[in-house]
């Protein structure tokens, strides 16, 4: 007898999963993994490699990914930003186009943006862009990520093409943004937060990320991250606000 086929029922959407997974993490939380680290170092003992992660789950995964945010939880639109501190795109979002947003909908509570790391790679023009993360996360360990954010992006020509890892430089930025430099320095010169940023790449990397910046709004996958018609995003996140209102 010939096989048979077997109709399925269609696959429910990786963002639509993902924003439920969001939403559950931001409320409750979701315990610790169990995780394995295998390192490659250079530069002394800060991390700048990823790590193993002993999951496959991708709510644990996203729960160990610890997003960074701005804006309100209660907002009706949720964007979501996989970036490179290394890109240059990602630069121009961060300098041209995330203002207009925090202006015209973050603070107005209309708006929240959630941040996660996706580095690039290891070599080239993207080999520090693991540790950059790192050093994100590292100054939102005293509050200050938003401002160190800003700053890794806006001194990115000074480090990127480095020969050897900025460590010292960073630890200048984030005296700079206001963070205690003893403290700062401890974090970043150790391997605290690869397994958030590690972590945090598998995510985008199950939810189909290819490229910085990738942007998700409310489920949706933008095609055009809004940095040559700022007008078109605006649309497409009143347009997603005026649905959630729905």
């Amino acid at each position: 007898m010939a096989p048979q086929s077997r109709r399925t029922a269609p696959a429910k959407s990786p963002y639509r999963i993902f924003y439920v997974i969001l939403v559950a993490v931001a409320l409750v939380g979701i315990g610790f993994l169990v995780f394995s680290v295998v390192r490659a170092r250079t530069g002394g003992s800060a991390a700048m490699q990823p790590v193993a992660i002993d999951s496959t789950n991708l709510a644990a995964i996203s729960a160990r990914a610890a997003p960074q945010r701005l804006g309100s939880a209660d907002a009706p639109v949720k964007l979501v930003e996989f970036a490179d501190y290394t890109c240059p795109y990602c630069g121009q979002w961060a300098a041209q186009v995330q203002p207009q947003l925090i202006h015209d909908f973050v603070n107005a509570g209309k708006l929240q943006i959630v941040f996660y790391d996706f580095p690039l790679g290891s070599e080239g023009e993207h080999r520090w862009s693991f540790l950059a993360a790192r050093a994100g996360r590292c100054a939102g360990e005293q509050g200050k990520f938003w401002e160190m954010h800003d700053y890794l992006f806006g001194h990115q020509s000074e480090w990127t093409y480095a020969n050897t890892p900025p460590v010292k430089a960073f630890e200048g930025y984030a005296r700079s943004v206001g963070a205690d430099p003893a403290k700062y320095n401890a974090c970043l010169e150790s391997e605290r937060y690869a397994d958030a940023v590690t972590a945090s790449h598998m995510l985008g990397e199950q939810l189909g990320v290819d490229s910085t910046p990738t942007i998700i709004i409310n489920e949706k996958r933008l095609s055009d991250p809004g940095l040559g018609n700022y007008d078109a995003l605006k649309k497409t996140i009143e347009d997603a606000g005026a649905g959630a209102a729905k």
